[in-house]
């Protein structure tokens, strides 16, 4: 079951004016960290005080094929995707597939925060939605 907003992704080949920008909008770097089979680096902002809070991730890539490349080749920066914290990564994923989305990923990977997993899926009708699902592991 989808239980929220995570964060809304933005592609950016540098996030230094980016971040610079959401900066003066008054959100703040809350996190960061690479996701590693994706090859992209990623920053999290939100608004100081806004806890939990949906952030505005800026996504860019860290190497040559990073997934991040063909949006920046092809459509520039800008809104990338929408990311939903759901309760079961593997159930909502195959939900999400019975409704027409296409699962990019074989299985979920690692993503940029630590006890972070996701998994991305596209719709490319109605209106060309990636979405990805994002799962936290209880700490401890």
């Amino acid at each position: 079951m989808i239980l929220g907003l995570d964060h809304i992704g933005l592609a950016t080949a540098d996030p230094g004016p980016a971040g610079a920008q959401l900066a003066a909008l008054g959100l703040a770097r809350t996190d960061r960290g690479t996701a590693e089979a994706y090859g992209v680096a990623c920053e999290f902002w939100s608004l100081p005080g806004a806890d939990p809070a949906p952030a505005v991730e800026l996504v860019s890539p860290v190497r040559d094929g990073s997934a991040v490349d063909g949006r920046l080749r092809g459509q520039g920066p800008g809104l990338y995707h929408l990311a939903f914290t759901v309760d079961d990564l593997e159930q909502e994923r195959d939900r999400l597939r019975t409704e027409g989305f296409l699962s990019l990923d074989a299985r979920p990977c690692r993503g940029a925060r630590p006890g972070m997993r996701v998994s991305f899926l596209y719709r490319p009708d109605p209106a060309e939605l990636l979405i990805e699902l994002v799962h936290y592991s209880p700490a401890g």
